[in-house]
């Protein structure tokens, strides 16, 4: 007999992942080429028929069956079929235990950033960047523009933060017949946030920071170090500032966020399902929005308010008002559910 193998061990870790990593993990191929993992729709369950809705959270042809050996569509229902995939629904046949592991993903319409790492104790974005929590907030949270390149503005800097009228008085300056202004550009939002973590080069800001703490002292010098140990981690692990915005975001197995139909016909769900829906329904909208070519102000609303849906989703309450279900109480986030374990 084969000694049994041991499942112990001594902690876990978690990190930060790229956009690539990240839909890769939640992303399969079929037999005939179709990609799947994408969770585009809205939905749980067909409450008529009981059956997980098609890319929506419960998806049978993205996390696996809802019952062993058995397709969505039901034209196969025997263990004879395993590692076959069912030509008309897309769902293989097998166990439904790979539902407590398979996930999907949710691509995002526009960029966010994530909570951790903006709101955390210590904020590594406002670490990374340089700038106050403060202003970066500011920014992620359209409440200030930031100068992205000032050009040959003379009365801009890299990283200043615009309000609504300034930006307006710097595109009518630039637009008007006589303007010399020449290469400035302005974001908001968490795009603005990715265009600036993207710019920071690494081994150069390292270099910088060592010969400025040579000659820092008090204070100024443990600022300095205490950047220049986050920038060494990020060159000691492989990853880059940009991955701390969100492009894609991934769905847990839906078995760790379970449906559970009661007595009398009703049906209670974990928070998460209610937080990915929000996320989903966000989405959804601000990609049509964009489609139609809606104004700015439309936009940016919608985009602020994903940016809210996503920060609520992985860690509840940490910005903005808190989101409540059906009986009034505070949803639970991924950080609540992992917190403690």
């Amino acid at each position: 007999m084969k000694p049994p193998q041991s499942n112990q061990f001594d902690y876990v870790k978690i990190g930060i992942a790229s956009p690539e990593r990240i839909r890769k993990r939640g992303e399969r191929t079929l037999p005939n080429g179709q990609i799947v993992g994408e969770v585009t729709q809205p939905k749980t369950i067909n409450y008529r028929t009981l059956k997980p809705e098609m890319d929506g959270l419960f998806c049978e042809r993205i996390f696996g069956p809802v019952k062993d050996w058995e397709c969505h569509c039901g034209k196969y229902k025997r263990a004879v079929f395993r590692g076959i995939f069912c030509k008309d629904c897309g769902v293989e046949f097998t166990e439904s235990s790979v539902r407590r592991h398979r996930m999907g993903f949710i691509k995002l319409a526009a960029p966010v950033a994530h909570v951790w790492y903006l709101k955390g104790i210590p904020s590594y974005i406002a670490i990374l960047l340089d700038m106050p929590v403060r202003d970066v907030e500011q920014i992620v949270y359209f409440h200030s523009y930031c100068v992205l390149r000032p050009g040959n503005a003379d009365t801009l800097t890299y990283k200043q933060l615009l309000s609504e009228d300034q930006r307006l008085e710097i595109e009518d300056a630039i637009y008007s017949e006589d303007s010399q202004l020449e290469g400035v550009e302005v974001g908001i939002g968490a795009e603005a946030l990715l265009r600036l973590l993207s710019d920071i080069n690494l081994e150069q800001e390292v270099k910088a920071l060592r010969e400025e703490i040579a000659n820092a002292e008090g204070q100024k010098r443990a600022k300095l170090i205490k950047r220049l140990r986050v920038i060494d981690n990020f060159i000691a692990t492989g990853s880059k500032p940009e991955w701390m915005v969100l492009q894609v975001i991934l769905v847990i197995p839906p078995d760790l966020r379970p449906m559970v139909r009661l007595n009398k016909g009703k049906f209670v769900t974990s928070n998460l399902n209610d937080l990915y829906l929000r996320v989903i329904n966000c989405n959804n909208r601000l990609s049509k929005i964009q489609e139609i070519l809606a104004p700015e102000i439309i936009v940016r609303n919608e985009k602020r308010m994903l940016q809210e849906a996503v920060d609520a989703l992985i860690n509840h309450g940490r910005r903005g008002r808190t989101v409540v279900g059906a009986s009034n109480r505070p949803l639970k986030s991924l950080s609540d559910i992992i917190e403690g374990k």
